[in-house]
């Protein structure tokens, strides 16, 4: 007899509420506290990133040329390429500056007593995502070495070299282009079928990952950054009803449509607070929604590099929270002057946890604000992190989506969607 299995994304959310009630045990007996979280929970949590990071590169390097060399043109790519970057630069700014807003109106760091706070200990990741030129990050995504490029998951750089390869492959006669594409093509697919296998661990590094952070930090620490965690919720429900939502209308797609379509997704970047954990399943969903995999393997990686919503948002918000927090006024002009400076920032950053720290740092010390401020910050910031990440995956998959209908509409023959259903 059969037993009826219970869906994924009941899983995760099983693993998520035990997660946080054994985090919440643990807290309470402090003794048994510290074992468990470094030989049980904190491996059970990096297991599952250590597994989804594994795979992220294969899967992108081997859609990526086999989209490239097996359908597409250097024309079509270099416009869907333009395109691309020209949506996400505009999407990102507008996160940046509706996190600045949001931030001006709500003030979730006015009437905070520093004194109540307690500060986390955080490492920062090393990160070249400093205060960088638009020079310096176009320099960085060209890989003096592929292979060093592709062990250390820089995603641009693989990307750069996917597409010279394809480019290259498709330049090649018929018998010598086939046998390459085709092995790609099996590479692509067995690595999905590797994706569905990781899956099925997804609840238990889940369960490990929010234990985690809730045996550290107990539930004593939110209160006092209370005020800061319901803004940064705000921010993210307005942005994904307004903003994407109007995004979608105008370009007749059903954002709730498509929002059911990737729900698994969501409910695991939410839980997981890792974006790179779900993109090998996003873009298979994608192609199922109907977008051509071509674009697929192009728009979502570079997304995860240049179109990170949330993390935009919570930029704008997170710093305007430590200028109030110190009691420091930041004119419109300052401000003005930091939209620039996240939008470069922010681009290049790694879908990985904790990387927003990195990204938050280098704007607060353009603007010369205290760096203390992230310490506070750190102890709830996976409460933070967990909305934005869903976003972050919310809006890239919301972006090739988009950047398809472009596409089509400047053919001969548009091919019209239907809102609420796929493309086909």
């Amino acid at each position: 007899m059969h037993t009826p299995r219970i869906p994924l994304v009941w899983q995760i959310m099983l693993g998520l509420v035990a997660g946080i009630l054994i985090g919440a045990l643990l807290h309470s007996f402090p003794d048994s506290r510290g074992w468990m979280v470094s030989n049980v929970l904190q491996p059970a949590g990096d297991i599952f990133i250590k597994l989804m990071k594994m795979i992220v590169v294969p899967i992108v390097f081997s859609c990526m040329v086999v989209g490239i060399a097996g359908h597409g043109d250097g024309k079509a790519l270099g416009r869907i390429g333009v395109r691309s970057l020209l949506y996400f630069f505009c999407i990102t700014t507008t996160a940046i500056i509706v996190g600045l807003v949001i931030g001006n109106l709500l003030q979730p760091g006015a009437g905070t007593d520093l004194a109540s706070l307690k500060a986390a200990a955080i490492t920062l990741p090393t990160a070249s995502a400093g205060s960088q030129g638009l020079g310096q990050i176009l320099v960085g995504i060209i890989p003096d070495n592929v292979v060093n490029a592709m062990a250390q998951g820089s995603l641009l750089s693989v990307l750069f070299f996917a597409v010279m390869f394809g480019l290259g492959v498709s330049r090649l006669s018929e018998e010598r282009r086939t046998p390459i594409i085709e092995v790609l093509r099996s590479v692509s697919e067995a690595m999905f079928k590797v994706t569905s296998m990781i899956m099925a661990y997804s609840p238990i590094g889940v369960f490990g990952m929010i234990a985690v952070t809730v045996a550290n930090f107990g539930f004593s620490s939110l209160l006092p950054l209370a005020k800061l965690i319901m803004v940064s919720y705000v921010a993210i429900i307005f942005f994904t009803l307004v903003v994407l939502g109007g995004v979608a209308r105008f370009a007749g797609i059903s954002l709730f449509g498509l929002m059911r379509h990737i729900k698994d997704e969501l409910v695991l970047a939410f839980s997981s607070a890792s974006s790179a954990a779900v993109m090998p399943q996003l873009m298979k969903k994608l192609e199922t929604y109907g977008v051509p995999r071509p674009l697929v393997s192009f728009v979502v990686p570079v997304g995860y590099s240049f179109n990170l919503d949330g993390a935009s948002l919570f930029l704008g918000i997170g710093t305007l929270f430590v200028a109030q927090l110190y009691g420091i006024d930041l004119s419109l002009g300052d401000q003005a002057l930091l939209v620039v400076t996240m939008v470069l920032t922010s681009k290049g950053a790694a879908g990985v946890p904790g990387f927003m720290f990195v990204i938050l740092s280098a704007t607060l010390a353009s603007a010369g604000l205290p760096l203390e401020g992230i310490a506070f910050i750190a102890g709830v910031y996976r409460l933070m992190e967990m909305p934005t990440t869903a976003l972050n995956v919310l809006g890239n998959a919301l972006a090739p989506v988009v950047i398809a209908k472009w596409e089509a509409r400047t053919r001969v023959e548009p091919q019209g969607v239907q809102a609420g259903q796929g493309l086909h």
